[in-house]
């Protein structure tokens, strides 16, 4: 799911000097890199800043589908809601990761935290019209995509940002680990953040996302107080980077091509679950947002679990390819697990190999992505990181929702399961390695 798939670049300085980065000031000449406890705190920060914007972004995930459907929206519908979100995703993550290079990584995330909470509030706003009666259905409809498209322009710049801002400050050495760190941020929005859905969802179906927006607020203040620039504005590159040319470096294309594949895959089972345990399971509205955020907290845990735990050692001991294959043979496990499933435990068990597939996959990825590159490529693979994984959040809400509602059930989980196995197959046979950038001389 979530993956959410969090996502990262190296060139030369007509005099061939060597740029170095300091938390206070911009120079072309050596100067002293920040020290250990400077960096573990940064790293702390943007961890806490991570996890607040996915807490806000999760609680919906319960009560997407259930809002829709009483607003009288059909799944496919609902299925536009995230991607024209995630078509924005896609063509603004590249832009909003080139800007962070050459103005600063903090503006661009204050900025993209500022546009979250504003298309959140926009979109409560709209669809507690709705639920009034004051919004004809076509007018609704539009004005719902209309936030989404606002909220998916400027959302895009905070996790390629945050993602370029942990590499700023970690080592080759530890990249894995601070892509590791940056999934359990996420993972444990996920826990909580469904959770948190489903419980506000007895007040209203609406309150999740006024909560949302009001969390993102917090999130934008926080991050303006406590997070520190890791990238100045107006400092010289050591070369530009083109992000044309880093598609046909080593094994970036297919990693990328696994990024954007890996989260169609599991988005598509998310924009779908809710309708699917409704169905099964026979359940209204209101108790179907909480009994599916429940679901999606165990999901968390465990994924939470994994990219927190399991990933540091195993990614000090194994390369990215052989994870990235375990990742998808589980992956693949559950979601060809889950349309066999009709009651809540089951459900739950199945999700939860998706969960604990995902886990593994998102940091490998992004690890795999950060270190193909040099510190000067790190916001521009983010961006195309970040595209890659809008891609898949763009195509899967559409092909999940359209093959619930016109093909079965099952079909969308199906379908999913062997995208991976596939994946898995030209994985095998691609053995696609890391190939680490030298800095320039």
């Amino acid at each position: 799911m979530v993956g959410p798939s969090l996502l990262m670049k190296t060139s030369n300085l007509p005099s061939g000097k060597l740029e170095v980065y300091t938390f206070g000031m911009t120079a072309t000449s050596p100067a002293p890199e920040p020290d250990a406890s400077t960096k573990g705190r940064t790293k702390i920060i943007l961890f806490l800043t991570i996890f607040i914007a996915m807490l806000g972004l999760s609680v919906l995930f319960p009560i997407i589908g259930p809002l829709g459907r009483q607003l009288g929206l059909t799944p496919a519908q609902i299925g536009w809601f995230s991607t024209s979100y995630s078509l924005m995703q896609f063509i603004f993550s590249p832009i909003w990761g080139n800007r962070s290079e050459h103005h600063g990584r903090r503006p661009t995330l204050l900025m993209g935290l500022v546009g979250f909470s504003v298309s959140f509030g926009l979109f409560g706003l709209f669809a507690q019209l709705g639920m009034n009666g004051g919004l004809a259905l076509g007018t609704l409809f539009a004005l719902l995509v209309g936030t989404r498209i606002i909220g998916g322009i400027f959302s895009s710049a905070t996790l390629p940002t945050a993602q370029a801002m942990m590499a700023d400050i970690s080592s080759e050495d530890d990249r894995a680990a601070s892509m590791g760190l940056i999934g359990a941020a996420f993972g444990l929005g996920v826990v909580f953040g469904p959770a948190i859905g489903g419980l506000l969802s007895g007040i209203s179906l609406v309150a999740p996302v006024y909560f949302s927006a009001g969390l993102g607020l917090f999130t934008a203040a926080l991050a303006y107080f406590m997070v520190p620039e890791t990238r100045h504005p107006g400092q010289t590159r050591t070369a530009t980077v083109d992000r044309r040319s880093l598609l046909s470096r080593g094994g970036i294309p297919l990693f990328l091509a696994a990024s954007a594949l890996t989260t169609l895959a599991s988005v598509g089972m998310e924009q779908t679950i809710s309708f699917y345990v409704q169905d099964v399971m026979k359940l209204d509205p209101g108790e179907t947002a909480k009994t599916v955020g429940k679901m999606l907290a165990i999901f968390g845990i465990l994924a939470a679990l994994v990219q927190g735990g399991a990933i540091r050692p195993l990614s000090k001991k194994l390369p990215p390819t052989p994870l990235i294959l375990v990742g998808l043979v589980i992956m693949a496990a559950g979601m060809f697990l889950l349309p066999q499933m009709a009651t809540y435990w089951p459900i739950t068990a199945a999700l939860a190999l998706i969960g604990v597939g995902s886990a593994i996959l998102s940091p490998t990825l992004s690890a795999a992505l950060s270190l193909s590159v040099g510190k000067d490529g790190q916001g521009a693979v983010a961006g195309l990181n970040s595209s890659a994984l809008a891609l898949g959040r763009m195509v899967g809400p559409l092909l999940g929702t359209n093959l619930y509602q016109h093909v079965g059930h099952g079909a969308p989980y199906i379908a999913s399961g062997s995208i991976l196995a596939v994946l898995f197959v030209v994985m095998l046979i691609a053995r696609p390695q890391v190939q680490p950038q030298t800095p320039a001389a």
